[in-house]
């Protein structure tokens, strides 16, 4: 018989596992499926380190290794380093499986150039705006690497709007990164930013950025679909930043996704009356802000963060003490989405539409510049279109025959002008001459000739002489004059006289 105090003991035991068994088993689960980057640049070379960037980077790793990832960290990569890593990690989502749940998080300097953003390696060191796009790694190549892949979700977190640290590019780069739309891509992924598009973003005065600590403790709420967590953490990162910050995010997802799942004992997380996902107008918005106060509705507006939810506050909340702030993040939305239309459509006319309203912006420049190269590729491709195409033809026709010309009269209908102007010198000059000079005259000349000189003298004496003097006369005149004329040329003197030439006598 076993002692009271071993059952005991036994039965604790037992308690605490089948408590400690689901969870447990939900995480195994979900790291089968789980796998997470997180890249966190501090030790930067050529500019200030950020040691906000390291610490973001440990905490985020930390925090879904208990969320059930398989996470690869990598802290302070330079650019060859980050795309093997990137590649290596690439080659492990797609070794977990089509339902595999793919994480990435970025804390380090980020840049917008020609409306692209560029993750910034440790070694950069750009003396130009140009040295960026071959130093930093595109993030639209990470974007489109995870798209590429068959993947249930794809999430990407960039604690990377913080200010430009390169004196070279402050004059030319716009402010924090450009919009990046995930509506556009593949279907499953979700992207936040620290801060609004065109923004930057604060190191804050704690171990960890504003962003990555509001991150930290909303994601751990249990239960909490990850739309309603990141709309707790712009409403968080605002009210820690006086509003000079507030986080964005663009979704696809087509499934839900919770960091940790509700406990057994702990209440599902509900999400605050008014913060439906769904698109609703600035009359709708003026519904549901009339009669709330001012710092109410502000955190509902931020927490929507829509250019309706804005302008909705804006009209009822004029004399608040958050309108000024409220206007300032409407008009730079707007900007910023004006912006991600002219890079889209990439023409003069889009460029020049975007100058007109914002012409001051810090965009301008950049603007203005690939307008310039807009309108260049533009001239290079009219000049190909309106060159004579045909002129390398049309020479090489010149020394060959014309006889090639002669089979294809219907092609003259659509080269006329071409070949009047180029080949028709060097045809007079070639065909004209050796056809009617040489090969004619010689047949006809060579032929006529010959029956005029061979028939001899004797026939044409023979028929005229009936009348004149006797036969024997004639004979023997012929017979003094040839023999005369053998012996001392044909004016000799003797009884051949009376015949000096045959063509007296003849006539």
């Amino acid at each position: 018989m076993r002692r009271p105090v071993s059952l005991f003991r036994d039965l604790l035991f037992v308690a605490g596992l089948l408590l400690f068994l689901p969870i447990s088993l939900a995480h195994a689960a979900s790291a089968e499926n789980r796998v997470a980057l997180v890249i966190g640049q501090s030790a930067y070379r050529a500019v200030p380190a950020l040691p906000n960037a390291a610490n973001d980077g440990k905490a985020m790793a930390e925090l879904l290794t208990n969320a059930g990832f398989d996470v690869t960290a990598a802290p302070d990569q330079s650019q060859n380093d980050m795309r093997q890593t990137i590649s290596d990690f690439a080659a492990k989502v797609a070794a977990s499986g089509p339902d595999t749940i793919a994480l990435v998080f970025y804390a380090g300097h980020g840049l917008q150039i020609d409306g692209e953003n560029y993750l910034v390696p440790i070694d950069v060191d750009p003396k130009r705006e140009a040295d960026i796009p071959l130093q930093a790694v595109r993030l639209n190549d990470l974007l489109n690497t995870l798209g590429a892949l068959p993947t249930r979700m794809r999430i990407i977190m960039l604690d990377a709007c913080r200010n430009n640290p390169f004196p070279a590019l402050n004059q030319t780069a716009g402010h924090g990164l450009a919009i990046v739309d995930t509506r556009a891509g593949a279907p499953g992924s979700f992207i936040s930013y620290s801060t609004s598009p065109g923004a930057e973003a604060e190191d804050g005065a704690g171990a960890d950025s504003p962003y990555t600590t509001a991150v930290l403790s909303v994601a751990k709420q249990p239960n909490l679909p990850i739309e309603e967590a990141f709309k707790r953490v712009r409403v968080a990162v605002s009210q820690a930043t006086d509003g000079r910050q507030i986080p964005w995010e663009s979704s696809s997802l087509t499934t839900e996704f919770r960091f940790f799942g509700g406990d057994a004992g702990q209440p599902e997380a509900t999400a605050p009356k008014s913060s439906s996902t769904a698109m609703r107008s600035i009359d709708d918005w003026r519904k549901d802000l009339q009669g709330k106060e001012p710092k109410a509705a502000y955190e509902l507006v931020i927490a929507d963060d829509s250019v309706a939810a804005y302008e909705a506050f804006t009209m009822l909340f004029a004399q608040s003490s958050h309108a000024l702030r409220m206007r300032s993040l409407l008009e730079r939305r707007r900007e910023m989405l004006a912006w991600n239309t002219a890079v889209a459509i990439n023409t003069a006319a889009s460029f020049d539409e975007f100058l007109a309203s914002y012409g001051n912006s810090d965009l301008a420049t950049t603007a203005r510049k690939m307008r310039e190269r807009v309108l260049n590729r533009s001239l290079g491709a009219n000049a190909a279109l309106t060159a004579p195409v045909l002129q390398p033809t049309n020479v090489a026709l010149g020394p060959t025959c014309p006889c090639t010309i002669q089979p294809t009269l219907p092609l003259k209908k659509d080269v006329d002008t071409p070949i009047k102007r180029v080949n028709t010198p060097p045809i007079k000059q070639v065909d004209l001459p050796p056809t009617k000079r040489v090969d004619l005259p010689r047949n006809k000349r060579v032929d006529n000739s010959k029956p005029k000189r061979r028939p001899p003298p004797e026939e044409v004496v023979v028929e005229r002489r009936p009348s004149g003097p006797p036969p024997g006369a004639i004979m023997e005149g012929i017979g003094i004059g040839i023999g005369i004329g053998l012996g001392g040329g044909f004016g000799g003197h003797g009884r051949g006289e009376p015949m000096p030439r045959s063509g007296n006598y003849q006539r």
